[in-house]
């Protein structure tokens, strides 16, 4: 009995340990978020935004195919083997007599060894290896920042609407109070029947707007969805600080461009540096190509097939090749002059890219204190609106003020709110183009 106790035991044991693992599995490989803050939403899409993770992929594949040129460099040794039976031999005539030449079986084996000492292709890798890693590497820097850039953009219009919504609940919130005191009054006798009916049209509006906002939301939600690389079918719950948010929203305006923090001009900096190398391997194209080799071969010569590997007559030998180039055609000289080319060509994608550069951060710049003032004004029409309606509330209940003034009120009210959020998160999507535009988004 104790033995059959120890086994369920154990069982039970197996299988819970089972289950908590299974757990443990499924908890590694879910790909939701708990709670979507903008830090968050920004780690998991640099982790699964698929052109990101191609970028990454690149960037290995690039590595391996300049470790695949680099290894020319190296000996290279190989080992050949060949059997060949001949139904009919050669034959010749020598002093008059006809003579077969060769075996029915011959085999052979051969240990062939090259080692390069100079070749022109293999320089220009070796040299470039480095920026062609570099490339890479910005590209991956570059897709990575627009990345950060677009979700950023798309949390905030996300989250504009979701205030939009919010807003327009809590004015359906206070129509529907006044649709009922407009009714009670109404059928108290003391007012007439237009008061009650305008508020329900009021409220009939609100309840249609936040329809209409909820399923832009869900539109606007999937569009971050799959900027973010995340599963259509999970659901994303947006987590925001809004006081965080206001703090966040300053920047120096005064600060100078330095067209080295940007990505792009880094990117032009290193492919001019590979033309120029490109330049450098036209120029040396004359130069001669130097390398060695040396072979070990197995010959094994019978007429019969059982006897073939008895006997060897190996051969051996070792030599240096050397190849110079003399006459093209003149194209070499053409390469040169289409690098050359290049070359000038880079320079002005560098000197365009400077102006476009500038041209961006002015327009940045422009904007963002355009959308301040914008939002400074705003947040000042907001407490007012709010104090404004709560007087004209107040008075209406007093029986000061006329409901046509309190749907006026409210309707302040409303816009201001949504024009505050609509600023607020307008001037933190400028502030990240302006961020951009100094290259002080580093990825």
């Amino acid at each position: 009995m104790t033995l059959k106790i120890l086994f369920k035991h154990s069982l039970v044991v197996l299988l819970l340990q089972g289950i908590l693992l299974s757990a443990i599995a499924q908890t590694g490989n879910d790909n939701s978020l708990a709670g979507g803050t903008l830090p968050d939403i920004i780690e998991y899409t640099l982790k699964h935004q698929p052109v990101v993770q191609k970028s990454i992929l690149d960037e290995q594949i690039t590595r391996s195919q300049i470790n695949t040129r680099l290894a020319d460099w190296y000996p290279q040794v190989d080992f050949s083997y060949n059997y060949q039976y001949n139904f009919q031999l050669q034959t010749t005539v020598f002093e008059g007599q006809v003579i077969q030449l060769g075996n029915s079986n011959t085999s052979t084996g051969q240990f062939a060894y090259t080692q390069n000492i100079f070749n022109n292709d293999l320089l220009l890798a070796a040299k470039t290896a480095r920026n062609v890693r570099a490339v890479a590497s910005l590209n991956t820097s570059n897709n990575k920042i627009d990345a950060v850039v677009n979700v950023s953009k798309a949390f905030y219009d996300v989250l504009l609407t979701q205030q939009q919504i919010k807003v327009t609940q809590e004015d359906i919130t206070r129509l529907e109070r006044s649709v009922r005191d407009a009714k009670s009054q109404f059928q108290n006798g003391l007012v007439d029947k237009t008061d009650y009916q305008r508020a329900t049209i009021s409220l009939n509006n609100a309840v249609a707007l936040k329809k209409s906002n909820e399923e832009l939301l869900k539109g606007k939600l999937e569009y971050l969805k799959s900027l973010m690389g995340y599963p259509a079918k999970r659901e994303l719950d947006i987590v925001y600080d809004s006081l965080q948010m206001e703090n966040a929203i300053g920047f120096d305006v005064s600060q100078p461009v330095n067209y080295d923090n940007r990505v792009e001009y880094q990117l032009l900096q290193v492919q001019r540096k590979l033309q120029h190398a490109n330049l450098d391997y036209t120029k040396f194209a004359f130069l001669p190509s130097l390398s060695g080799y040396a072979a070990y071969d197995f010959n094994y010569l019978n007429n019969s097939a059982s006897d073939l590997y008895k006997v060897n007559y190996p051969e051996s030998y070792a030599g240096i090749t050397l190849a110079i180039p003399l006459v093209h055609g003149g194209k070499r000289w053409m390469n040169i002059h289409q690098a050359k080319w290049q070359l000038k060509k880079a320079d002005w994608d560098i000197a365009d890219l400077e102006n476009n550069i500038n041209a961006q951060y002015a327009q940045a710049q422009a904007a963002y204190n355009s959308s301040l003032a914008d939002y400074t004004a705003l947040r000042e029409n907001l407490n007012l609106a709010q104090e404004v309606y709560t007087i004209i509330e107040r008075q209406y209940r007093s029986g000061v003020k006329t409901y046509l003034e309190v749907i006026t009120a409210e309707t302040d009210l409303r816009s201001a709110q949504i024009n505050y959020f609509n600023s607020l998160y307008q001037l933190l999507s400028s502030k990240i183009d302006l961020q951009r535009s100094l290259g002080q988004i580093k990825y």
